[in-house]
């Protein structure tokens, strides 16, 4: 699988939300945090955000939301180890 990466500028427009708001929902576990591309890089992996906004979308609760972020940063190990 290919996977597209997002820069901050255009996770701000997807999320609809500031670049504070991005970050806090980061802190908070509502957003997978961004993987480093180079030392001064960051980039979200696209169906990453596609999938926490579909869960937004079909109104899941915060925990839920939590959750499916959790699972989302434990396959990005296991696709790394597989590497």
């Amino acid at each position: 699988m290919q996977i597209r990466f997002l820069r901050l500028p255009q996770v701000i427009e997807r999320t609809a939300s500031s670049r504070s708001t991005v970050y806090a929902s980061i802190k908070s576990g509502l957003l997978p945090p961004p993987i480093r591309l180079a030392p001064q890089s960051v980039g979200w992996a696209e169906h990453e955000l596609n999938e926490v906004l579909k869960a937004r979308f079909t109104a899941k609760t915060d925990d839920e939301i939590r959750a499916l972020v959790k699972q989302l940063i434990e396959a990005r190990s296991l696709e790394s180890a597989a590497a």
